[in-house]
């Protein structure tokens, strides 16, 4: 179960630690840190942390197995090539694994804001999910195309929030980009060299 503590907030401060975007940003950093065989607790720990989570954060290695779970279900919506199969892939999720829309305040700890888990100490599992899907399905009504990507990187599989108007974007940060350019450059100029000796 998840403990959450009763903490003092500043309501700009915790609205902007607790955005669409950086809840959507926080599920793709989590599905990362959690695509190994076996996640560090710890390490896993540490991205709820720099997500706004407030300690304590302890987390089992049971609980960090149900997160990866969670974690291989929310990947479908990165792997999804268009809106429809995002929108498809979230409702599934919805209905098979979160509650009915509500707000809370925690006890009045926070701010109120939209769960769907179904209380507020949730497993992490089911907080992942829910929190998430919240998230993601605000990104689709919002930009009306998939929320993020797969890394186009042939050597990555990282998830990444795709942001912006502009084109969409294929890798999941500026080094994956450049290391399948001069891969690219580098077999065409290999294939060029070779056709010459031919």
């Amino acid at each position: 179960m998840r403990y959450i503590p009763q903490v003092s907030f500043n309501s700009d401060e915790w609205s902007t630690r607790h955005s669409v975007l950086t809840t959507a940003r926080r599920t793709a950093a989590l599905i990362n840190a959690l695509a190994d065989e076996h996640p560090d607790p710890i390490a896993v720990a540490g991205v709820l942390r720099a997500y706004g989570e407030a300690d304590p954060i302890e987390l089992t290695t049971r609980d960090v197995a149900g997160m990866r779970a969670a974690a291989a279900l929310l990947r479908q919506v990165f792997a999804a090539e268009h809106v429809d199969d995002a929108a498809a892939t979230l409702n599934g999720l919805l209905i098979d694994h979160t509650g009915p829309l509500r707000l809370t305040s925690h006890g009045g700890s926070t701010p109120w804001h939209p769960h769907l888990d179904h209380d507020d100490n949730a497993p992490w599992d089911e907080w992942l999910l829910a929190s998430s899907c919240m998230a993601l399905t605000v990104l689709v009504w919002d930009r009306q195309r998939p929320p993020g990507r797969i890394c186009a990187s042939t050597s990555c599989q990282n998830v990444f929030i795709a942001q912006g108007r502009g084109p969409e974007r294929r890798y999941c940060s500026r080094r994956c980009a450049t290391r399948e350019r001069v891969a690219a450059h580098r077999h065409s100029h290999s294939t060029e060299r070779s056709n010459e000796t031919k």
